[in-house]
């Protein structure tokens, strides 16, 4: 690459538990030679994505070009931490290949590809693409459906849907702005089952010309998801979104907590305790890395709704453990806690 050519950057955008991360960490695997920088922003003052990815230890991506914001949502806040995260990346020795920006699983990605047409970045860098991830098994579920008809009758009449399910306008958001849909997770779907979440996702798509890659674990080649050249900030009037007349975007319908937690007596009691935190509390995403009593490495815990997963990874760190936890306004953060801590901390059996 030229040394006055612009550095291509890929935005990773797509719903909370989509498994952006899980792209990322094969993207990291598979660099063949790139060398990558990363932005990793996550909803929540605790930032778990990013200790996911350092855990790589790839010599194409080294942990110093590895920045994460942790926050607040990116959109909201391109002036004060976007501007100044990518002048600390463009300052680091060396060139990079590529950029990766992981934005959080609430924002929406149009602000920041807005923000590649500002003089200090649009001299430098460009938006080689925007990847929407879509969790196959959630969209099959209906999570972020809402009355057909009523939504296909504002379609026709005004050509942007209006969401009463904050869920469902982020969502809806994401795929609008991309230049690229992975429908992950099919190995957890039947084959009806992608045909149907395929056909909601194209009819969600504005630009039919977007490609919609199945995948499973994140595993899509780099050579696939880099190089796209859609230069995605000469294109924004193509990308229509529900805040297109806002000044500002907030996230009030959202809110995030965090717990520190001892070691587990038991993990999987905890993830049986997450499972039903998205019926009971309207929790929408947790994840965190815990400490098992005994055990020297440590435990990644997730839950996607009543979905959840857990495993060890790595050394275990200090004594505690966190887990953030995402939901609607108004959860009952005190009840969750009582919760999680009863689980967390009972006794094996």
């Amino acid at each position: 690459m030229a040394a006055t050519a612009k550095i291509p950057a890929t935005i990773i955008t797509g719903f909370l538990g989509a498994g952006k991360t899980s792209l990322i960490r094969h993207l990291m695997q598979h660099a063949e030679g790139r060398r990558i920088a990363l932005l990793i922003n996550e909803f929540g003052d605790v930032g778990v994505d990013g200790a996911i990815l350092k855990a790589c230890g790839n010599a194409d991506c080294p942990e110093e070009a590895i920045i994460e914001l942790p926050n607040g949502c990116i959109c909201c806040t391109v002036a004060d931490d976007f501007l100044p995260a990518i002048e600390r990346l463009m300052a680091l020795p060396g060139r990079f290949d590529h950029i990766v920006i992981e934005t959080s699983g609430l924002a929406l990605p149009k602000p920041l590809v807005k923000a590649f047409d500002w003089p200090a970045i649009r001299s430098r860098l460009t938006v080689d693409g925007v990847i929407a991830v879509v969790d196959g098994p959630a969209v099959a579920d209906g999570r972020f459906a809402e009355d057909a008809d009523t939504l296909l009758q504002q379609r026709a009449e005004i050509g942007l849907i209006d969401h009463d399910n904050p869920v469902a306008e982020v969502y809806e958001d994401q795929l609008l702005c991309a230049d690229m849909v992975i429908l992950n997770k099919t190995d957890l779907m039947d084959t009806a089952g992608r045909e149907r979440v395929r056909g909601s996702i194209r009819a969600e798509l504005t630009r039919q010309a977007v490609p919609i890659i199945e995948a499973s674990h994140g595993a899509v080649a780099p050579a696939v998801l880099l190089g796209l050249g859609a230069a995605a900030e000469d294109d924004l009037a193509n990308r229509p979104s529900h805040h297109d007349a806002e000044a500002e975007h907030d996230h009030e319908d959202f809110e995030t907590m965090v717990l520190e937690l001892p070691a587990l007596a038991d993990p999987l009691a905890l993830l049986r305790a997450l499972g039903d935190l998205a019926e009971r509390h309207n929790v929408l995403r947790a994840k965190g890395y815990l400490r098992v009593a005994g055990k020297p490495m440590r435990y990644l815990a997730q839950a996607v709704g009543p979905r959840v997963s857990g495993h060890f990874e790595g050394a275990a760190q200090g004594n505690e453990g966190r887990l953030v936890l995402i939901g609607l306004k108004g959860f009952d953060q005190a009840a969750i806690r009582v919760h999680i801590e009863g689980a967390a901390l009972a006794p094996v059996g």
